[in-house]
């Protein structure tokens, strides 16, 4: 699942955390392999995807002597299948409190439509802190086959940055990071554009392990029967890793199932990190 955090990133995929039946393959499957994944599993991956809604508490993790003594929040994500493409919305709402008593609320409302070819983001983030708007941004990016391409601001209104070869987008990067898990490897390195900042696209890594069927019984029907296993996806200011600066300016880790659905995850601001757990899990009916 995307997922957007809080400023870029307090709440700016993954950004995670995206994703009844499985929706319809796009009718438009890519021709050829995208890092490293085969044309085939990316359609049967975009296959498997499930459309859904999921709510998860919010709460603290680890401080690290950063003055923070609680958190808590709350997080809907839901991913509706549009045919041609997948329509995400993700609300968050998380209150951090310091050791002082001050609490300071930040709440982010992200939205996407994403083709399922991955050719193109339609993307809208609303942040505010103490009720003041904090950050908004919102566009369209457009990706060649090749994964090149542009993205274009309505705000900040006329920006525009130029996107690499290989950019994936959310929905895209979930897809192939479970496709990767399934083939065996533990690693996806891939720019991705989100469109939570207005910065382009920015660098991951997403490593994988204890992939397989997932032990004990599943609290959600939508999970049964779904192998799964632990991600940690890294992002970092792009060019970083090539001028050595090798820090990810954010973290997430989460449980993945093999249709898109993550039940638990785990984000890292540095700081401190915050954790959520899955309470509530319905599929959304949709498709072609």
């Amino acid at each position: 699942m995307p997922i957007a955090p809080p400023t870029r990133r307090l709440l700016g995929t993954v950004a995670l955390l995206a994703l009844m039946a499985a929706p319809a393959a796009s009718q438009t499957t890519p021709a050829a392999p995208q890092h490293g994944v085969a044309a085939e599993a990316i359609a049967a991956g975009i296959g498997r995807m499930a459309a859904h809604r999921a709510a998860y508490r919010l709460d603290l993790g680890e401080a690290r002597g950063s003055g923070i003594s609680s958190v808590r929040g709350a997080m809907m994500f839901e991913v509706q299948d549009a045919c041609e493409g997948w329509a995400t919305r993700q609300r968050m709402t998380m209150t951090v409190v310091d050791r002082d008593g001050q609490e300071v609320e930040t709440v982010s409302d992200y939205a996407t439509y994403e083709a399922k070819d991955g050719s193109r983001l339609r993307f809208s983030l609303t942040q505010t802190s103490q009720g003041a708007v904090s950050q908004r941004v919102s566009g369209e990016a457009e990706l060649k086959p090749d994964g090149s391409g542009r993205v274009r601001y309505a705000d900040p209104a006329g920006r525009e940055e130029e996107l690499p070869a290989g950019t994936l987008l959310p929905m895209r990067h979930t897809v192939l990071a479970v496709e990767a898990a399934r083939a065996g490897r533990r690693l996806l390195a891939a720019p991705l554009f989100d469109g939570t900042s207005d910065e382009g696209a920015q660098d991951t890594t997403t490593i994988v392990s204890g992939w397989g069927a997932t032990p004990g019984q599943p609290r959600f029907p939508l999970l049964a029967d779904q192998a799964s296993g632990r991600m940690r996806i890294a992002f970092f200011e792009r060019g970083a890793a090539t001028t050595g600066a090798s820090q990810p300016e954010y973290e997430v880790g989460l449980r993945y199932f093999e249709n898109g659905v993550a039940d638990e995850l785990a984000m890292d601001f540095g700081e401190f990190s915050v954790t959520g757990r899955m309470l509530e899990l319905a599929p959304l009916p949709g498709g072609c």
